[in-house]
């Protein structure tokens, strides 16, 4: 049973500030949550159902540092932030900043990103295509804002999350930078680089000037229909198919 205090403090990790006190966010979902008590990410909390604990004892042995919580389905309703709450989510500790690795082929880079969806998107495509690194700029939505961590589908666990100045480190990477922009080399004509950094930009503004002053290459994808525009999730994955080594 969740106590007035768990309850409190679960629902206190929807707010970034209360994420950033504590150092915790919520994963939530079967999914979801399966991906985390199959890593050896530490946990916190795993807050569950009665009969999905009985049918997952294996993985909840993997956490023998997380408090075990039976609760009912009302109570983990009740500290949901989905519309549709499952069974099962757990509070787990956000890690250190990680070091920046020397034998990175590829980042993502990402400039003032603001939706959460498109976010998490990104992160789940920067696992999907096997980009290890991705840097976040400070004005970048909270990578463990409960919507990113949904959207992102545990790409959290095999993707490190830098956050930097990008005009200051992104030169430090000594590799090509390639810009999303309009206007710039139709992506067909680029090829397959060996390394680079792929910059993707705010939702409304794009790339800020000062760092698509330092772009080696500005790359667009062409269009040929009617739309205005593409979201940056769906340009960092159509990006992400043409450019990146097979």
């Amino acid at each position: 049973m969740l106590s007035k205090a768990q309850n409190k403090h679960i629902r206190s990790l929807t707010q970034q500030k209360f994420r950033n006190e504590y150092r915790q966010f919520v994963a939530e979902g079967h999914k979801i949550v399966l991906e985390w008590l199959q890593s050896s990410w530490p946990l916190k909390t795993i807050v569950a159902t009665e009969n999905w604990i009985e049918s997952h004892r294996g993985e909840i042995l993997r956490h023998p540092e997380a408090e075990l919580i039976i609760a009912s389905e009302a109570e983990i309703e009740s500290v949901s932030s989905l519309q549709s709450p499952g069974q099962v989510l757990v509070v787990a500790t956000i890690p250190d900043a990680p070091a920046v690795a020397d034998n990175v082929s590829w980042y993502i880079a990402l400039d003032e990103i603001q939706d959460p969806g498109n976010m998490g998107t990104i992160i789940r495509i920067a696992d999907w295509f096997g980009i290890t690194d991705l840097v976040c700029s400070p004005g970048c939505v909270d990578v463990y804002n409960p919507k990113v961590v949904q959207s992102a589908m545990g790409g959290h666990l095999r993707v490190r999350i830098h956050h930097r100045d990008l005009v200051s480190f992104l030169p430090s990477l000594k590799i090509p930078l390639y810009a999303a922009v309009l206007g710039g080399i139709d992506v067909y004509e680029v090829g397959r680089p060996a390394s680079g950094v792929l910059v993707i930009g705010n939702e409304s503004r794009g790339i800020s000037p000062e760092v698509v002053d330092l772009a080696t290459h500005r790359v667009t994808i062409p269009r040929k229909g009617g739309a205005e525009s593409l979201n940056a999730g769906v340009s960092a994955g159509i990006l992400c198919a043409l450019m990146l080594p097979r």
